[in-house]
């Protein structure tokens, strides 16, 4: 059984910093990808960064390019989402969704994942 569990979120400032973890278990396609998406109050879930566990394929949503850094440890079965910079549009619930194909045009397609997190609570406010 697939378990994907967050950790990491909390209340930052403004320009502050936080990493997330998604621990996942019982999970071991070689082709498989794993996401980071968040929601906030009243939005859509919109997808933040995606890595390619296979061979590292990285992408970021605009609105976190150059700020956040999406990481994997194979031999932990984990994936890290580091947070820098924050803003306060970046509070959010964050979820890590994983799934077992991968394909480019997938990453941000929150309908295209089949296991997801509990969700963890970032936010930012001075």
């Amino acid at each position: 059984q697939v378990q994907l569990v967050e950790s990491g979120g909390g209340l930052v400032q403004p320009g502050g910093s936080l990493r997330l973890s998604c621990a996942a278990s019982g999970f071991t396609s070689d082709s498989s990808v794993i996401a980071w998406f968040r929601q906030a109050p009243g939005k859509e879930r919109e997808g933040v960064s995606c890595i390619s566990i296979s061979d590292g394929t990285i992408y970021y949503a605009n609105s976190v390019k150059g700020r956040f850094t999406i990481s994997r440890d194979n031999g932990k079965s984990t994936v890290y989402l580091q947070m820098n910079s924050l803003k306060l549009e970046d509070t959010a619930v964050y979820y890590c969704a994983a799934d077992r194909i991968w394909y480019t045009s997938k990453c941000f397609n929150d309908r295209k994942y089949d296991y997801w997190g509990q969700g963890t609570q970032v936010t930012v406010s001075s």
